[in-house]
């Protein structure tokens, strides 16, 4: 293995996109890859008023959080102390939870895909992934581990919206196949099966 990649996690909420972020970079770890892993909302002031907004602290109107998550997106990219680009030059694989097939998903349920697309265009000329992982799971299996596994649901944590973010994930990767790298697994297994599957498939782009 030589190459470092650029590895972005997608899905609805409770798809186990963090435990296979995990699982990955422990695999790349043992195969001898420098690993960097990280996620958004990030943890910086623009991502903690996101966060704010989703658990209800702050409000705001959708359009606004489109915009901050524009933002946040930019500086996790061009962060001059721990950016992605900044953490690729170092020779890191850098693996995120969510990118802005999130933002085309979650975003345009609320407004136009054609809008949220070309506000996060800067973001997809300065860094594609180099693979999309997209984990797929139905709306009430999300919404039973959200049960499960939070003390409260969070902003856009419904059965309603969690089905038209899936429509919407759905839609925009055919929209954008040809210039967007997905690999797509189904999620309602155990996450070593699925870990082994993403695996099988990245580890070819590696050589």
């Amino acid at each position: 293995m030589k190459k470092n990649l650029f590895i972005a996690f997608e899905g609805i909420d409770g798809s186990g996109k963090s435990t296979q972020v995990k699982l990955l970079k422990d695999k790349l770890e043992q195969a001898g890859l420098k690993v960097y892993t990280t996620c958004e909302p990030t943890e910086s002031p623009i991502g903690k008023i996101i966060r704010d907004i989703f658990t209800h602290k702050m409000e705001a109107d959708h359009r606004v959080i489109a915009g901050l998550f524009v933002a946040d997106r930019l500086d996790h990219l061009l962060n001059k102390t721990n950016g992605i680009i900044k953490m690729l030059e170092e020779g890191y694989t850098v693996i995120t939870d969510r990118y802005y097939f999130s933002s085309y998903a979650y975003q345009s349920t609320h407004m136009d895909l054609n809008w949220v697309i070309q506000a996060n265009s800067l973001s997809a000329n300065l860094l594609k992934p180099d693979v999309n992982v997209f984990i797929d799971i139905t709306p009430e299996q999300s919404m039973e581990r959200l049960k499960k596994g939070r003390t409260s649901i969070e902003l856009y944590e419904t059965l309603e919206n969690l089905q038209n973010v899936r429509n919407k994930y759905f839609e925009v990767m055919e929209l954008l196949q040809s210039v967007e790298e997905i690999f797509k697994t189904n999620g309602n297994r155990d996450a070593e099966t699925i870990s082994n599957e993403i695996w099988n498939n990245l580890e070819r782009r590696f050589n």
